[in-house]
């Protein structure tokens, strides 16, 4: 008797683990389809955003038969029933990689990249979702026990994602030469700047783009003489004393700019300033030019670039320059 309350026993307790783990991946399995739903709704969103800017573009930009196609690809992408849906979105994909972006206009080209990205993401989260509730469908006992129900199988959206790094949206690398021009006072003249579309203003130096296979200190004389009427001889311009990198875009265009800092300073005669030579990428106008002090860089309320300049200006005027050339932001 007491063995069979034994046998009896370990088969009730065999059940009781077996049912608890057949509900717990019960409840896995219907996380993960879940998941996959949510996955799905985030990328049809995403796609549909993006035939919106296609049929945009189409509209606003393209001429004849090119927008015609573009808006026809799109409409498709929006209407084809789910068996149809990756061969309209790859049709969508091919006339947006053959699209001059340089083209459009800066807002548009940005819109248009950010949609494609989140195409991309969304696939990605949505076909993770999908590998992980296959592998678990899958399994033999999931299968055996029907755990998934009449639940449709998990199918994977495979299309062509968009090139994300063409030549139109590669970074342009741009050089440019500028100059810390500095008064009597010690106080550096900068520049009031704006881009297109923007109403902030930030403040730069004098400076210039350097020209393909031009020097350094030719293009930053070439500036200064532009932007100032100063004209100090390439030779005696110090430096370069500092670098600074940075990434920024303008026009819906990325630019990679790797910019070189000179010093000169100014004997007591004032220059003749016209900001309107003033002229690089990120920059649309200039309104203003202004003599700061150290201190009241550090106090401007609006951004300097480079970020550094009220705190190192002192010290390289102070010390003098001591050869060695300085990364800044």
């Amino acid at each position: 008797m007491t063995a069979l309350l034994v046998v009896l026993g370990v088969v009730a307790a065999v059940v009781v683990l077996g049912g608890l783990w057949l509900v717990a991946t019960a409840n896995r399995l219907d996380r993960l389809h879940v998941r996959m739903d949510a996955g799905w709704a985030a990328l049809d969103s995403a796609l549909a955003r993006r035939a919106v800017v296609a049929r945009t573009v189409a509209a606003s930009v393209l001429p004849g038969e090119e927008g015609e196609a573009l808006r026809a690809a799109a409409a498709g992408a929006e209407s084809a029933p789910r068996p149809e849906r990756e061969l309209a979105e790859n049709e969508l994909t091919r006339l947006l990689a053959e699209l001059d972006r340089g083209g459009l206009p800066g807002p548009l080209a940005d819109e248009l990249t950010d949609a494609e990205e989140r195409v991309v993401i969304a696939r990605r989260v949505y076909n993770d979702a999908v590998r992980d509730a296959l592998a678990l469908r899958r399994r033999r006992r999931v299968r055996y026990f029907r755990l998934a129900g009449r639940a449709r199988q998990p199918e994977y959206f495979e299309i062509a994602e968009p090139d994300l790094t063409t030549a139109a949206s590669r970074p342009t690398p741009v050089t440019t030469a500028r100059v810390l021009l500095v008064d009597e006072a010690g106080r550096v003249l900068l520049f009031q700047a704006r881009d297109v579309g923007t109403v902030e203003s930030f403040w730069l130096p004098v400076g210039g783009v350097a020209a393909e296979g031009e020097d350094l200190r030719t293009a930053a004389v070439r500036a200064l003489r532009a932007e100032t009427a100063v004209e100090p001889d390439p030779g005696e311009l110090v430096g370069p004393v500092w670098r600074r990198r940075v990434r920024y875009s303008s026009e819906g265009r990325p630019y990679e700019g790797d910019e070189w800092y000179f010093l000169t300073e100014l004997d007591g005669a004032r220059p003749r300033i016209d900001p309107a030579a003033f002229a690089e990428p990120g920059v649309s106008s200039v309104g203003d030019h202004r003599w700061w002090s150290a201190a009241e860089l550090r106090d401007c309320a609006e951004p300097v670039y480079p970020l550094q300049l009220g705190e190192l200006l002192p010290g390289l005027l102070a010390a003098g320059w001591d050869g060695r050339l300085r990364s800044v932001r």
